[in-house]
């Protein structure tokens, strides 16, 4: 809701636009003012839920007609004010005024303002001024009301700013037509959706206690059982007939009013129930009425003849208690509320959340079998938008765990929102708005628990219940009070999801794993079996006809792992999205295990694995497991250069329960062995599920032969130069070196003892290895002759 309104005053001259902005201000009249008096400012602690409200004055002069119009495209209402003395000033409302804010292409609130009604000779009806504004309403649907009032008395004039505040906070456009005299089919949507919310046993009824707990969350008070019989009184004297959101007289009385009777209306059902005793068999027989309980069209006649009162502030504080906004839709605020995840981190239901989905399930599972069939889910999601689930298009119910009917156990519900949540928790978060979270909270006396609730200035016994309008002044009227609209704030759906630590945090700690919902991919060739792992997880017949899989395929299950319960989440992605999911590191990472599925009666299946393997490279640092399925007919011989399990044991997979793999399976026969349990205990614990059985160091099969040959290459080279250090050190005479040992130089205790020439020393060093090998220079001298010969030997012939 906007925090500040701008009111701008236009009209014909001398009708008294700066008189009633001075009356306001001075609370008195002021025979002379200026012809255009300043902006004035109201602090928010004088105004309706605390804003700032902007007072402009305009001139309707020719010559300011420039500032005119930049005023009136800058008004959030605008009030045209006209002298009752002068009727022409009326005449050129619908005439001139509206036709030109019109032109302008100004689509804002508009307040009629009847001035120096001190002035009107004779007495006038109610009925008599509705008519004659009648025609102008029809036609100019932004008029939103008239008020009369007096700046010399003074009278209404502190009215008359209080209904432009309220147009612009508590529009009427987008709740009511006016001709038609109805709500709106978004206003009836959005207040049969709260119904639904409310009605807590989900038995088409509102009780006295659900009405108290709608009483307390949008205006923190309870109700007295005066008050609630108020009520009922007052809907049961609707006439019978039309459509459900229509059951009211058509008449349209208050689409016109005067202050006075707008204001003295804005006590709500209160002055009109007054005027009615108890009908205590007619409540009985009333359609909007049942068994004393409040029905639908009850509910929607209630808030239809609020808005008809100039009560829309209470329809708006309950629109808003539930998280409408201005155009009535639920705000992003609501239903997209900011939840940050950070790397490696995942997102699942905390304890809050699963207990509000269990509420959910037991309020709507009207049968009692502990499930859901399509109908209970049906009526259970007429609280979301169009009433749609979150799944349409994925399979469900198929993707969860159902009863033998097909229908949705409560196991299967609570996984099928872990899943949901894990994939994409902003999902979760806007249904769990749609569907009502947090609950209301059951705290508070009862329909007789409240302390006395009647409306401050007297008006009525169900003031709390219809919060009564705060006459302006600039310093408040005498007994001024905070808006009795507030809107007490609700947990925020946020809590009803948890963050889980980092994927390396909590593998770090084994024994200690925080998350209870686990991802897994599962790839392989087409027709290999994928499906049918997927379908025999969450309990669904075999299927022996084969379909390839045209769309990704997700389901969830229950699996018992070291004690505890995990939600375990397969996903395949068919052939058509399996290359876009494996390209993005970012969505392949989030998978916990990749399970490999080859069919082992086929020759070439094995072989999809091994190049999908190499072909995206973070496939082979993820915890694996690779399972044969169809093992019910023959084996074959896979036509890869080495057969499954010697690849599993090449990559140094030691799966506790399994050891290298592969895991033999038939979906035909039932034979899953421990299939899901294995799956999930390698996405809590990786360890002996990635090649060389170390996660952090994992490298695939096909790069192993090549580091292989690239250590040999660098042990080779790396012994050769230290080889060639060692001989330097104890040769320094030797290959060619310039000193010689006939001229006294040092020679090794091992060389020769010759006193040849350096010439023929030189010389003797390309033929020396071969008589004298065995004498000293040993095997570094001859590594080194036979690394130096080839230069050497050539730069001497």
């Amino acid at each position: 809701m906007r925090r500040d309104v701008r009111i701008v005053l236009a009209g014909d001259p001398d009708v008294g636009k700066s008189t009633l902005i001075t009356s306001l201000v001075k609370e008195a009249y002021v025979a002379k003012v200026q012809k255009v008096v300043p902006h004035i400012t109201l602090p928010p602690e004088v105004a309706p839920e605390g804003v700032v409200t902007k007072i402009v004055d305009t001139n309707s002069n020719p010559e300011h007609r420039t500032n005119l119009e930049a005023e009136l495209r800058r008004a959030n209402v605008i009030c045209i004010v006209y002298s009752i003395s002068a009727p022409s000033s009326f005449d050129r409302i619908p005439t001139y005024w509206l036709p030109y804010i019109r032109s302008l292409g100004i689509n804002v609130p508009v307040i009629l303002v009847g001035n120096k009604i001190d002035l009107r000779s004779g007495d006038v009806t109610n009925a008599a001024l509705e008519d004659e504004l009648a025609p102008v309403m029809a036609e100019f649907k932004e008029v939103e009301t008239c008020v009369e009032c007096s700046a010399k008395i003074p009278l209404n004039v502190s009215e008359v700013f209080y209904f432009a505040q309220k147009a612009v906070l508590y529009p009427t456009a987008p709740l009511y037509d006016s001709r038609e005299h109805a709500l709106k089919p978004a206003c009836v949507d959005a207040l049969k959706r709260i119904f639904r919310l409310c009605d807590s046993d989900k038995d088409g009824l509102l009780s006295d206690a659900e009405l108290n707990d709608f009483q307390r969350k949008c205006f923190d008070a309870p109700l007295q059982l005066s008050e609630l019989e108020g009520i009922k009184d007052l809907v049961a004297q609707a006439p019978i007939g039309g459509p459900y959101f229509n059951l009211y007289d058509g008449s349209g009385s208050a689409a016109a009013s005067t202050s006075s009777s707008a204001h003295n209306g804005a006590a709500g059902f209160d002055a009109a129930s007054s005027h009615h005793p108890h009908h205590s068999q007619q409540h009985q027989q009333h359609p909007h009425l049942r068994d004393g309980s409040l029905t639908m069209a009850g509910f929607l006649y209630l808030h239809t003849l609020f808005i008809q009162r100039g009560r829309l502030e209470t329809t708006w504080t309950v629109l808003r208690s539930f998280g409408y906004g201005a155009d009535l839709t639920l705000e992003d605020s609501f239903v997209k509320p900011p939840f940050a995840v950070p790397a490696e981190c995942s997102v699942e239901l905390s304890p809050h959340g699963y207990q509000f989905l269990t509420d959910i399930f037991e309020a709507y599972d009207k049968d009692r079998d502990g499930a859901l069939c399509a109908a209970e889910l049906d009526h259970l999601f007429l609280l979301a938008p169009d009433g749609r689930h979150p799944w349409e298009g994925t399979g469900f119910p198929e993707s969860t765990i159902t009863d033998e009917n097909g229908a949705v156990t409560l196991q299967g519900w609570l996984a099928q929102w872990s899943m949901t949540t894990l994939l994409d928790h902003r999902t979760t978060l806007a249904y769990l708005a749609y569907l009502g979270y947090p609950s209301f909270p059951q705290t508070g006396g009862g329909a007789a628990g409240g302390s006395g609730a009647g409306g401050a200035g007297g008006r009525g016994t169900s003031g709390r219940f219809v919060p009564s309008p705060i006459p302006l002044s600039p310093s408040g009227p005498p007994g001024s009070r905070g808006s009795r609209n507030h809107t007490p704030s609700p947990p925020p759906v946020t809590t009803a999801l948890k963050l889980t630590r980092p994927r390396r945090a909590d593998r770090k700690k084994k024994g200690a794993v925080q998350r209870s919902t686990f991802l897994g991919f599962v790839l392989g060739a087409a027709g290999s079996g994928k499906t049918a792992i997927l379908r025999n997880m969450v309990g669904k017949r075999f299927e022996p006809a084969y379909e390839p899989t045209q769309k990704m395929m997700s389901v969830v299950s229950t699996v018992e792992q070291a004690g505890a319960e995990r939600y375990l989440v397969l996903q395949e992605f068919g052939s058509r999205y399996e290359a876009e999911v494996l390209r993005n590191s970012s969505k392949l990472s989030a998978a916990d295990v990749v399970v490999f599925v080859y069919d082992s009666s086929d020759t070439n299946s094995f072989s999809y694995i091994s190049n999908l393997r190499q072909q995206y490279p973070l496939l082979q640092s993820m915890p694996s497991l690779f399972v044969a399925t169809k093992a019910d007919l023959d084996l074959a011989q896979q036509r890869h250069e080495v057969q499954p399990d010697a690849y599993c044991r090449k990559l140094g997979l030691k799966i506790p329960g399994l050891g290298a793999g592969p895991l033999s399976v038939s979906m035909r026969d039932g034979q899953v062995a421990d299939l899901y349990g294995l799956v999930c205990g390698i996405a809590v614990d990786a360890r002996g599920a990635v090649q060389g059985g170390n996660e952090s160091k994992a490298l695939s099969f096909a790069t192993n032969r090549w580091v292989f040959w690239g250590y040999v290459v660098v042990a080779v080279l790396g012994g050769s130069g230290a080889a060639y250090v060692g001989f330097r050190l104890l040769h320094p005479n030797a290959v060619g070196l310039s000193s010689s040992s006939s001229s006294g130089g040092w020679r090794p205790w091992w060389s020769p003892a010759s006193s040849a020439s350096p010439r023929s020393s030189v010389g003797g060093a390309g033929t020396h290895g071969g008589a004298g090998a065995g004498q000293g220079g040993g095997w570094l001298e001859w590594l080194w002759r036979q690394s130096a010969s080839g230069s050497t030997g050539r730069s001497e012939l």
